[in-house]
């Protein structure tokens, strides 16, 4: 269980809901998780308890059907999550699809989705990578096309979480492509348009439980009102967007690495050695030393973000820090605790093998941790 005494960043709100967002956890995710790694996604009956719970979408207006919280309520999910050692894909939805909604949807598609993705009716992906576009997404060449009161989309794309699942994705296109990313729209799809194909849910190296998946789309028409916001701004609202995306992969970043640290101190302390158990040696306890220190360091870092964040200040570069640094602490720790438990560490059946291999990814997507030091970079 994760310590959150004396956090300033959080009121007692925010622990108290932390308290019901642990015990739905406890009852409706981690029993299943496993069941949902040989499945490869999670299940559609979770979506619809944690609607229940009020675990999606927090932030919504109520007159959206949300809870009209804070983001501290996401951050509390999202560090729950991490440290339980799940990949769901539920953190996408609410930390970055709804906002996406908010922000620039129209009174009409925030009726019709939002109210949705709140219970868990509706499950939500954003598709941008592409085969020959990733951390550049000016590069992407998926294209939406106006014919008469409609767009025509035509592209592929892949890796997308809960791809399998989504029943709406917000498409990135080049609406004008002779503009650059100047041209890039962001359109609606709903799953059950003709021409709208899922590819396999991809075999991956961890995060199992998170279905991602190739789209693909092949003359897909949808009306012109399915564009989010105004027409070639995608690029900008995206880029908009980053901040926040980008701080909660570091807050379950942060959470997993706590949940590997706590793990090993548990293993070390049972195991025994030569008569001894592996903690009484003088090399455990500096290994684990180090990586309490940079715990220590990485939760005062998390709460500093959040409360910039909050305060609607953090900045973009401030985000790409934020995942940059709390992802590579993430790798450094949970491998160094992947070694302190031998041989049992490579063993599926114990947690750490989840969290390590779950791990590797966080420094790619979102954008990879080169990106984020090229973002960092032009603030110099």
């Amino acid at each position: 269980m994760l310590d959150t005494q004396d956090r300033s960043v959080f009121s007692p709100e925010h622990e108290q809901f932390r308290d019901s967002v642990r015990k739905m956890f406890a009852r409706e995710l981690e029993p299943n998780i496993q069941t949902w790694e040989a499945a490869g996604k999670v299940s559609k009956d979770f979506w619809l308890k944690c609607g229940e719970g009020g675990l999606l979408c927090p932030t919504v207006p109520p007159a959206y059907g949300g809870l009209g919280l804070d983001f501290g309520y996401n951050a509390v999910i999202d560090e729950e999550i991490g440290y339980s050692g799940c990949s769901a894909g539920i953190t996408l939805q609410s930390d970055i699809v709804a906002d996406y909604l908010v922000a620039y949807g129209s009174e009409e598609q925030k009726l019709k989705w939002l109210p949705r993705m709140v219970s868990g009716e509706t499950i939500t992906a954003i598709a941008m990578t592409e085969p020959g576009a990733g951390s550049d997404l000016q590069g992407i060449r998926t294209t939406a096309k106006r014919d008469g009161n409609h767009y025509v989309i035509n592209g592929s794309k892949t890796y997308i979480t809960n791809g399998q699942n989504a029943d709406l994705i917000i498409v990135v296109a080049k609406t004008q492509p002779e503009l650059g990313a100047k041209g890039t729209s962001l359109i609606l799809v709903e799953s059950d348009r003709e021409g709208f194909e899922r590819g396999r849910n991809l075999d991956k190296i961890g995060q199992h439980s998170a279905d991602t998946s190739e789209l693909f789309f092949k003359d897909v028409r949808v009306p012109m009102t399915n564009c989010l916001g105004e027409e070639n701004m995608g690029f900008i609202y995206l880029m908009s967007q980053l901040p926040q995306e980008r701080l909660s992969i570091a807050i379950a970043g942060q959470a997993s690495a706590q949940r590997a640290f706590d793990e090993t101190v548990v293993f070390v302390k049972d195991r025994k050695v030569f008569g001894k158990t592996v903690f009484d040696f003088q090399n455990t306890k500096f290994v684990l030393a180090d990586l309490k220190t940079s715990l220590q360091v990485g939760w005062a870092h998390i709460d500093h973000c959040l409360a910039r964040h909050l305060k609607g200040k953090l900045t973009a570069a401030e985000g790409s820090a934020a995942k940059l640094w709390h992802t590579e602490l993430q790798w450094d720790v949970v491998d160094a605790c992947l070694q302190l438990h031998g041989g049992a560490g490579y063993m599926n059946e114990y947690a750490i093998a989840r969290l390590w291999r779950d791990a590797r990814v966080q420094r790619i997507y979102g954008g990879t941790s080169e990106i984020m030091k090229e973002v960092i970079s032009r603030t110099i």
